[in-house]
Order: C-alpha cells, then structure tokens, then sequence
C-alpha cells in the first residue's frame, strides 16, 4: 500500500477524532468522516509503517447514523468533525472515547455515565474567535484548517448564533472599505489578526486585535457594528508578536462598558473580554449545578483555574468557604467584584497567581481543605499541582477537563496508575496502592458538532 493507491475497505471503529479505522492486510488506516460499518473507496495520502491515513472518494453503504453536515465549509474547517454523525451517535461516542481514554492511557476501567446533551446542537456557543490573515496578497477571514493556521474562509459558522454571520461580513466589508489587510504570519505584514466576541446574556465584548496601535478607519467599523449589536463594548488590543496567543497585553476600550453583569444560578457575576466563560450556557449551568452537588456545607474548596468566579461563588454559597485561584489579572478583578456584590466577603477569597505556585502555598499555611476543583486549560494541570494535592491529604478532587487524553493522564497521576520513571518517562504503575478512587466520571457535551468534550470527574481519598 503506497502513497495515492486507492483502496476499498469497511470501517471497523472510530478514533479519537471520530475517523474510521479501517485494517487491512499489511495495514490500519484511519480515514476522516468514515463511519463504522461504511465500506468506501479510499485514497491513501500517507503511510508510515504499518500506520496509513486516507480520505473518502466514495461510500458505498453509508451506515445510519450518517446525517447531512450543516457547514458549508465542513470537512475544511478544523473545528467540527463530528457534522456528518447524527446527534444521538455523538454523545454515544463521546462516552466511549471517555472510557477509551482513562483505560489506555491511565489504564483505569471506570463506569462511565452517559453523556449529558447539549439542548442546542447548533447555535450554542457565546463566544467566536475569528482569524484574520493574509497569504499571497489574498486576505481571508475564517477559521484554521485541522493541524494547521491555513486560514478556511467562510461567511457562516453553524455552531455560533445568528448575528456571527453578520458580523463576519461586517469585518469584510471594513477591510475592503478601508484598504485593511490581514496579518501574514510569514512576512509580518498586516494590520488585522483576529476578532472575538463574547456574548453575555444579550451583550456583546468585542475585541479587534491588531498588528498596529492605531487603526484607520475604525469608526466606520464601529458604524456596522451599531447595526448588528444592540449594546456592545469594543476593544482594540495591540498583539504585535509573533505568537499563537491571541492577545496581547494593551487592551484600549473605545466604546461601552468594559465588562457586563449577568446572573447565573442565583449569582451575579462581571466578565470582561479576557475572563473565561464556558462557551455553552446551557450546558454550563448543568455542569456547574453538578459540581456543587458533590460538595458538602462544612468543607473548604479551592477552586483553581477559577476564571472569574462563577463557580467559586456557587461553591463558597453552599461551603464553608471557597478560594478561587486564578492567573488573568482582569479575571480576578471580577472575581472580587462578584464576591462584594452577592454578599460572600469572608466566604469566597479570590488569590491571583499561578496554580502551581499559589496551590501549593495555600494548602501548606491553611487546614486542609476537603476539596480541590481542577478546571485546567486543553493542556492539563501541571505537575507541581498533581504533586501537591497527592502530597497534602486533600479528600476530594473534582476534575473538570476537556481533553480527555490529558484528564486521563493526570487522573493516573493523581491514583498512582501512571508514575514517572527514573528517566523522566510517564508509564503505567504495577501493583500500586490507589491513594484516589474514581468514584464519578460524568461526561458533558459543551461543544456539539466537534470532537471535543466536557467531563466531570469525583476522586476521593482511599483511605
């Protein structure tokens, strides 16, 4: 089996990404959009070893659970990859790839509960995050291929609510009016990089993140804003690095408030165009109402990676006291303004800082507290911290991830199923004593249509 030899096979399973895994004889290929059960002539686009990846020419028998993709540019645009799969087969495979995780590579056999469902399969997300590029003198707003910062153009995103194709057409209309470029990343020439919006219960924070501090013609894009937002803040922030970070230090607030107020679960909190927001509301609310549940009046928390505080509040509502942890600055400004408003001064302390530097502090200087909630980023929670909570007795650990390959690792971490070698090697243990048991793994579906997903997991101390 060589580069650009067609072959025909049947999927037998779905990877990780939602590809079918076909075998053959001499080798396994994993083909993007392939259910299991399709037969379909596939072309091979590279092989390495016994490992080949194809893509689809033709199904000859597509399987049930195929549906028609809502996305133009599906199949091109690296963020969804699951469009083609009915909704009922996609939480299906989000429990198994749950499951499929924590046992491979923490080597951990957990029941798994059913994914919980979004109620919203398109239209969910509250926050778009829009690439702006240049390549070849050709400017492009879209969003990244797979593996990639090639720029896909587009003038609609399903998964995001109605007014983002407005306002992708308003970002267009701006450059063309106003002879704007996107940003090349290869030469470092252009102005425009990225906009991001955020919805908060009706109201907008919008962010043009530009090459330049100053910005010609930006009272004409404020004008096509007007029209598609009935209130709005607008930043410009000054990113002139060549970095994947999206922003960059300098924001300049040009019109609006700043930061809004919304209500969630009975508390009122602040965000601005830095803190992070689960970008699912429904969903969100499921999660976090869960979380709560599993925490008892007369505990101490440490919430870390808090955000802007919402969960924090939630938890120092019902505990005896909760600490958010949080490195944004803007973050932990909202943080504190969020406990002043609902009345949790003494309840809920807010501590800026890094979590592998200030956990380990806070649970050296205070009484152990009987819960640790981990919400890390897509990377996972660093070594230091894993250490930390082992270290000092901690009872409980809620973990709330999104990448179930780094939930699984750190979960063996955290039970002694995965260790590290004289050599600095993560391998699995043999014979260990669990210091954790997994007594919840609760997966939730924050972002439908993409391989991605949201999971709740309850570890308690064996002892």
């Amino acid at each position: 089996m060589q580069k650009n030899e067609i072959v025909t096979g049947v999927a037998e399973a779905l990877g990780t990404n939602g590809e079918g895994i076909v075998r053959t004889d001499d080798a396994v290929i994993f083909v993007p959009f392939l259910l299991v059960g399709e037969r379909a002539k596939i072309k091979i686009l590279r092989r390495k070893g016994n490992i080949a990846y194809g893509k689809v020419m033709e199904i000859f028998t597509p399987a049930e659970e195929r549906t028609r993709p809502a996305c133009p540019v599906f199949g091109k645009c690296g963020g969804c990859r699951l469009q083609h799969i009915k909704y009922r087969y996609q939480l299906a495979f989000k429990q198994d790839v749950v499951r499929e995780a924590l046992k491979k590579i923490a080597g951990l056999s957990c029941e798994v509960s059913r994914c919980e469902r979004s109620e919203r399969e398109y239209g969910y997300r509250n926050k778009l995050q829009l690439p702006i590029g240049s390549r070849n003198g050709q400017n492009a707003v879209g969003f990244y291929a797979e593996r990639s910062h090639r720029i896909v153009p587009t003038s609609v995103c399903p998964i995001h609510p109605e007014w983002s194709e407005a306002l992708i057409a308003a970002v267009r209309k701006f450059m063309e009016t106003c002879g704007l470029d996107g940003y090349d990343e290869t030469t470092g020439k252009g102005s425009l990089r990225h906009i991001v919006v955020r919805e908060l219960k009706h109201k907008y924070l919008i962010t043009l993140v530009t090459a330049e501090r100053t910005l010609p013609g930006v009272d004409y894009f404020l004008f096509l804003l007007d029209g598609i937002f009935p209130e709005y803040s607008f930043y410009l922030n000054y990113n002139p690095e060549n970095t994947n970070v999206v922003f960059g230090k300098e924001f300049t607030l040009l019109k609006g408030k700043g930061v809004y107020e919304c209500t969630e679960g009975g508390i009122s909190f602040e965000a601005g165009p830095n803190t992070f927001v689960q970008v699912n509301e429904g969903v969100r609310a499921k999660l976090y109402e869960r979380a709560v549940s599993l925490v008892g009046e007369n505990e101490t928390v440490v919430d870390c990676y808090s955000g802007g505080g919402l969960l924090t509040a939630m938890l120092a509502r019902k505990c005896e006291k909760a600490y958010g942890i949080e490195i944004v600055r803007e973050a932990t400004d909202c943080a504190d303004s969020l406990a002043l408003r609902n009345g949790l001064i003494g309840k809920m302390e807010n501590l800026n800082g890094s979590v592998e530097e200030l956990l380990p502090r806070l649970l050296g200087e205070l009484p152990v507290p009987s819960t640790v909630v981990l919400d890390p980023p897509r990377s996972g929670a660093e070594r230091g911290v894993l250490d930390a909570i082992s270290a000092n007795g901690v009872q409980k650990v809620l973990y709330i991830s999104c990448n179930p390959a780094t939930l699984a690792r750190d979960l063996g971490l955290l039970t002694g199923s995965l260790s590290f070698n004289a050599k600095g090697e993560l391998v699995k243990s043999e014979n260990f004593e669990p210091r954790y048991r997994v007594s919840l793994v609760q997966p939730f579906d924050m972002f439908p249509q993409t391989k991605w997903v949201e999971t709740l997991v309850l570890l308690e101390r064996a002892e």
